[in-house]
This record gives structure tokens, C-alpha cells and sequence, in this order.
């Protein structure tokens, strides 16, 4: 009897330790039908809960260092209409131009792989200014967990304030782009619907799309989908839903699904499958060509 009084404890304190674990440990991707009935929240709030999960986190793994060489751009700070200062990443064009494209990052935060991105888009593009926002106030993730508290920390309302200082940084006369991955593309949805009238094309990379028919209905501009078939954050059957949201309220979806998973267009992630992330990004390009 002795002899199993030990054993019986370490079982029991072994159940309190795993009934006591954090939350978001728990939170397993969200089906389709549960996306759109489960929550009353807001769509990015959803999201938030989703990217707690163990499953999504496991879709993100160890980014390989990456140094952008030889930068363009410049980091700047904008007023946000709370009154705070937000952080981006300029690039202005050699050109005097109105057109602006937002460059939205992962939820590893703004580190030098989105900033390659925007060298990149200001290199093939020429009369187009690049703001990249940095929607975690200057803090990036370097493992899954670190991201997740990022992630969980990042309110609707604080990224609302960095994207409406980011267009107000771009001015009023401003033609607005917008572009993002992962979190960065549900957000390059929802800036596209804060630019308003000043929008001028959004590109969504894997992002949790706006299934709230009242907010797509004030979309003003075309929206770019892209979309892996093997992804499950967001499942093809979201992104149907979503092809189908926009017929309803007469928007323009140009979508484009690929044999791939999540992340696929970062070269940091195993998923990279090079061949369609060369094709999207020469989709991505024309699209914004064909608006300037």
C-alpha cells in the first residue's frame, strides 16, 4: 500500500498540471460551418482564437533566418487616431506617385522577410509607394509560442488604429493597395474595407476571409484570392463560402486555388512550393498593374 501511495500522487498532480494548462492549448481549428455560428465576434476575433491553437501553430514552423541586403526602404513612425505612434516600413517611389500599396505580415510580425517582400513589390512595380504596417508595435516572433502571445495580444481595435494611421500616412489623395499572408491577408481584406473609397485592389494570401455580407457590401475595390487546396486555416470549404459571400454582394473575387498548404509562398516554410508561388506572384503583380 506504501508503494502506491507514490504512484497515486504523481497521477494526481500529473491530472491538475494538464487541467490547468493554458487555454489556447486547447482550441482546435475551426470547421467551416463553426467559423461562420460559434462566435458572435468579429471574424479577426475568431481568427485570434484559431491562431492560439496547437494545430494552427503546427502549420508555422522554425522561419529560417533570412537578412534583407541593401534596403531601400527606411523604418518611420505615423501618428494612429488613438493619438499613439505606429511603426512602418517605407519604400517611396523614384517617381511622384498617389498610388500606395499596404504590405500586411504574417503572424511572425514584420521581420525581414516581409520587408523583402516590399523591396520587392517597389523594385517591379516602380510608381507604386510601399508601407509596410507593423501590426505588433515592434515586436517579432521567432518561435510558434512566442508568436501565439503575439497574436493574442494584438486587438482588433490597436490594428484598426495602425492601419487607419497607415492610410492616413499615405494621404488623402492616396489609391490604396493592399497585400498580406496568413494574418497579414485576412487583415489585407479588412484594410482594404477601412480605405473606403480610396481603395484600389486587394491581394489575400491564405487569409480568414469576411463573411459579414454587410461589411463585403461596402467593399469598394476588386480583391486578388489566393489559396491553397491543402490548407485547413482557411479549408477550401471557407474559401468557398467566401467566393460565394461576394457573388451575393455583387463584388469582384478573382480567386486562384493551388495544390499546396499554408504558407506556401514562404520560402521559410516547408509548404513553400516554389513553382506556385512564381505563378501567384505573377498574378499579384498584374493585378496591380492592371488598377494603376
Amino acid at each position: 500500500m506504501k508503494k502506491l501511495f507514490p504512484f497515486a500522487l504523481i497521477v494526481l498532480l500529473s491530472s491538475v498540471l494538464v487541467s490547468h494548462q493554458p487555454a489556447h492549448y486547447k482550441s482546435p481549428l475551426l470547421s467551416a460551418d463553426c467559423y461562420v455560428s460559434c462566435f458572435s465576434s468579429e471574424v479577426t476575433e475568431r481568427f485570434r482564437q484559431e491562431a492560439m491553437s496547437p494545430e494552427f501553430a503546427a502549420m508555422h514552423p522554425l522561419p529560417r533566418k533570412y537578412t534583407v541586403t541593401q534596403p531601400r526602404g527606411e523604418r518611420v513612425q505615423f501618428k494612429a487616431p488613438d493619438g499613439t505612434t505606429a511603426l512602418g516600413y517605407a519604400i517611396k517611389s523614384k517617381i511622384s506617385s498617389n498610388n500606395w500599396i499596404l504590405v500586411i505580415q504574417e503572424w511572425w510580425g514584420m521581420n525581414d522577410n516581409i520587408l523583402r517582400e516590399a523591396e520587392e513589390l517597389a523594385e517591379e512595380l516602380g510608381n507604386v509607394n510601399v508601407l509596410a504596417l507593423d501590426m505588433y508595435d515592434g515586436k517579432v516572433a521567432v518561435t510558434p509560442d512566442s508568436a501565439m502571445k503575439l497574436v493574442q495580444g494584438a486587438t482588433r481595435e490597436r490594428l484598426e488604429n495602425i492601419v487607419r494611421g497607415g492610410i492616413a500616412y499615405a494621404g488623402s489623395k492616396a489609391r490604396i493597395f493592399t497585400i498580406g499572408w496568413c494574418f497579414g491577408g485576412m487583415w489585407s481584406l479588412q484594410s482594404s474595407l477601412l480605405a473606403g473609397n480610396q481603395a484600389a485592389g486587394c491581394i489575400m494570401y491564405y487569409g480568414r476571409p469576411e463573411n459579414n455580407l454587410e461589411k463585403l457590401k461596402t467593399l469598394q475595390c476588386d480583391v486578388l484570392g489566393i489559396f491553397g487546396s491543402k490548407d485547413r486555416s482557411p479549408s477550401p470549404e471557407v474559401v468557398k463560402r467566401f467566393e460565394e459571400d461576394m457573388r451575393t454582394v455583387g463584388k469582384n473575387l478573382r480567386l486562384h486555388m493551388y495544390d499546396a498548404g499554408h504558407g506556401f509562398a514562404n520560402p521559410s516554410n516547408p509548404s513553400y512550393d516554389k513553382v506556385a508561388t512564381a505563378d501567384a506572384h505573377t498574378k499579384a503583380i498584374a493585378f496591380i498593374k492592371e488598377r494603376l
